[in-house]
């Protein structure tokens, strides 16, 4: 898959997409003005900033999330990150990330976009950008005994743990991931 394909299945996705409520069909606008201005929107060499992909994590009875230490914004938030060239799709691209950062090799995405969120960020640019984040949930495989199933955490995180969805930590992203995880669970 080349960047031209995969900036064509960002813009083919966003088009498509019916967002929940009008916050979410503006940000939705805001992505597409922002694809048809910058051919490699979806590439972290975008400077300006550019698309990523990430996702709620479920188990299969979807009573838990899990979420990583991230390091440098330093709270528990959704795991996911950049794009890769050889991605299909941003839908694609998020289920990666999740894989690579969970080490749960199952996880199935759950439907269309869950949700869109923007964010000032310093990457792995070294520079001051912004990260328009495209957001999905995923289901991880049940277990054979009805337990959390095990999970390998990255060297991209600090930490990675099953939160129980109404048990959060007080230092996770408490403005954003409540809204992810309740649009998470609707699709």
């Amino acid at each position: 898959m080349s960047t031209v394909s995969l900036h064509a299945s960002a813009v083919e996705l966003l088009t498509g997409w019916a967002a929940p409520n009008a916050e979410q069909d503006s940000l939705r606008h805001a992505y597409l003005a922002f694809l048809a201005a910058a051919p490699d929107a979806c590439l972290r060499a975008s400077e300006p900033g550019h698309l990523t992909a990430s996702a709620i994590v479920f188990d299969a009875d979807r009573t838990h999330v899990l979420l990583t230490l991230h390091p440098r914004v330093g709270r528990w938030v959704q795991l996911g990150g950049h794009c890769e060239p050889d991605d299909t799709d941003i839908a694609v691209a998020a289920r990666r990330e999740a894989r690579e950062e969970s080490g749960i090799a199952d996880l199935e995405l759950t439907g269309a976009i869950a949700r869109l969120h923007t964010h000032p960020i310093t990457c792995s640019l070294g520079l001051p950008t912004r990260h328009l984040d495209v957001q999905f949930a995923v289901v991880a495989p049940p277990t054979a005994d009805g337990s959390l199933p095990a999970i390998e955490r990255s060297s991209e995180s600090v930490d990675l743990r099953w939160w129980p969805i109404d048990g959060l930590p007080d230092d996770a992203d408490l403005d954003t991931l409540p809204a992810l995880i309740e649009l998470g669970l609707a699709t």
